[in-house]
Parts: C-alpha cells; structure tokens; sequence
C-alpha cells in the first residue's frame, strides 16, 4: 500500500518537469503542439504530492496513434484514457533519471485539458486558494494516509468549488 505524501511546494519540481518536457519534446517533435505543466506540482507555493502532472497537447485525436509510437519508442505505454474522456494516460518504464510523473495526451479542443489548465491558472493567480487548497490537501494527506481514494475524496468539495467559480 503507498502512502499519500503531500509536501510543502518545491521549487525544484519546475526544473523536474522541464526535464521531463525536454524528453518528450525530442521523442514527439512535431506531433505535440505543446506540452503543459498542469496539476498541483505547477502552481508555485502550493503543497503537493511530488509527482509531475504533464499534459501534452495534439491538434485532434487523428495523431494519436503516432503519438502513441514516438511514446513507444522511449518507455511510454499507452493506457487508454483510464475512465476519464478526453485525456489518454501513460506510465513508463526506466525513467529513474526524471522526478515520478503522470503523462495524458489531450487534443486542443479536450475538455479535460481546459479543466486542467483553468484550474491551474486560476490557482495561480489567487494566493489564497492556493493556501486554502495547500491546507486541504495537508489535512487530507493526515487524515488518510493509506488511502489514496478517501484523500482525493476529501479534497474533491474543494475543486469542484473553484470549478463552479470559473465555470467549469
């Protein structure tokens, strides 16, 4: 069973994801539009579990399949979208050299990217939510420190009122 590990913000973890970016920008070239820093770990000062979230953008879901190969080529295995429309997961294998992430490949128009970004944006430019939200995750993180779902469950009232607040 592993353990939720929330940690105070790390300034480190932008440097771990350009890491990371690098990476994928030579495995994908021009099959990705761009690639975003989304989840926790992106919005300075706020607490979060060490594991880079990492959305990697394509023009629509008809490069996808090539998308899936470059991937192939350096560790990536593809998923499926995990339940979650919109959003195609990876996990990976020999990257011992990079922090721990999360990789999803989105198409521009997903709805799920345009959640992921809304969220980050709008927590970066609120300090108080990001406190708020660093308090939460904390609590959780003590309250319920072998279960993953129960943790994201505590923090959930949380998100979905930022969410409401920008119309998501």
């Amino acid at each position: 069973m592993k353990m939720v590990i929330v940690q105070p913000y790390n300034k480190e973890w932008k440097s771990d994801f350009e890491a990371i970016r690098s990476e994928l920008d030579i495995a994908l070239g021009d099959l990705a539009m761009r690639i975003e820093h989304v989840g926790s770990t992106s919005v300075e000062g706020l607490s979060a579990k060490p594991v880079i979230d990492i959305d990697v953008v394509i023009r629509d879901r008809s490069v996808l399949p090539k998308v899936v190969i470059a991937l192939q080529k350096t560790g990536y295995n593809h998923e499926g979208n995990l339940g979650i429309p919109g959003r195609e997961a990876f996990k990976y294998e020999g990257k011992e050299h990079l922090r721990k992430h999360h990789l999803y490949v989105c198409a521009q128009d997903s709805e799920e990217l345009r959640r992921h970004i809304a969220f980050r944006d709008y927590l970066r430019s609120h300090l108080e939510a990001v406190a708020e939200y660093s308090r939460v995750k904390e609590e959780g993180a003590r309250l319920y420190p072998l279960d993953i779902d129960k943790y994201i469950e505590h923090k959930s009232p949380f998100i979905e009122k930022i969410y409401k607040e920008i119309g998501l």
